[in-house]
Order: structure tokens, then C-alpha cells, then sequence
């Protein structure tokens, strides 16, 4: 009895473990749910284990001075895209094709998108040259950040500075 006790609770650890992960859709819904509850937009970051500019891209958001102002302004969402063969596991499935329908696919990652909270794209991360800002570093690609959120968040211009030195930052 007790060898089949063991045998129930692996085998239901290693089947929660192969399930794959949210859907982007299901991600996305929720999203917009809150966004409506919180009168925010929903900011999508597309991003792979394997990227350090998506980790950098993460790190920047994340950093004591920006976390708040991005978290005021937006439901922040991350879809796991691009990886590597032996971590597919961790791809939101669905999440390609949304890249793929807003032509980021192509042209590298991190990139995101900005929704309101119907779903209605705002924004997306490709400059006015058509090329993907990825993470902004230069001060013309931070430039580009800065005007994106202005126009997709209440965020102040003092705010956006705080925002723009820690993107600048070397």
C-alpha cells in the first residue's frame, strides 16, 4: 500500500512538471482583466531564457528606482519565445504567433507591445525607422522609450527621466 502511495504522489509531481507552460492567450486575459479593474494598459514583454538583453531588459524594469513606475502605469506580462531546443518547455505556447502577428518575429528580442486593457494595440517597440529598440541603451533608443510610455501611461516627465537614467545607465 505504501509503495503505491509513493508511486501516485511521483507520478502526479513529474506529470505537473511536463505540463507546459500558461498559454498566451490565457496570460493575455488576465491582463486585460486587471487592466480594467486597475484603469491601466498591459505592457507585453516577449523575451528567452538564453537572452541577456532580455534579462537586461527585465533588470531595468525591475530596479528599486523604475519597478513602481512601471507597476503604476501597466500590468507588466513576460511571454517566453525563441527557445532553445531543450527549453521549449518553457515557451508560452501561442506566444510565437503573437510575435508573428505583430511582425516582432523577425526582428529579435526583447521586444514588447503595449494594449489597453481591451486589447487594443498602443504601442510596440519598433523605432520610427522600423527597427526593434530591443532593450534601449543609447540615449536615441531611450529617447524612443520615453516617448512610447508618454503616450501609453500617465507616467510624468520627471518619472520618465528616472526611467531614462537607469536604461542609460552603463
Amino acid at each position: 500500500m505504501k509503495k503505491s502511495i509513493v508511486v501516485i504522489v511521483f507520478s502526479i509531481f513529474f506529470l505537473n512538471q511536463m505540463q507546459s507552460q500558461e498559454t498566451a492567450k490565457s496570460i493575455l486575459d488576465k491582463a486585460y482583466n486587471k487592466a480594467k479593474i486597475e484603469n491601466k494598459n498591459v505592457f507585453v514583454l516577449f523575451k528567452a531564457s538564453w537572452c541577456g538583453w532580455c534579462k537586461k531588459m527585465e533588470a531595468n524594469m525591475n530596479q528599486p528606482a523604475t519597478k513602481k513606475l512601471f507597476t503604476d502605469n501597466f500590468v507588466v506580462v513576460h511571454l517566453d519565445v525563441q527557445e532553445r531546443e531543450d527549453k521549449k518547455q518553457l515557451e508560452n505556447p501561442g506566444a510565437t504567433e503573437l510575435l508573428a502577428t505583430y511582425k516582432g518575429d523577425k526582428s529579435g528580442i526583447p521586444f514588447f507591445l503595449i494594449f489597453d486593457a481591451y486589447g487594443k494595440l498602443l504601442a510596440d517597440s519598433f523605432d520610427d525607422k522600423g527597427q526593434n529598440l530591443g532593450c534601449p541603451a543609447s540615449v536615441e533608443e531611450v529617447a524612443v522609450l520615453k516617448k512610447i510610455l508618454k503616450d501609453t501611461s500617465t507616467l510624468s516627465d520627471e518619472e520618465l527621466e528616472i526611467i531614462a537614467a537607469v536604461f542609460q545607465k552603463k
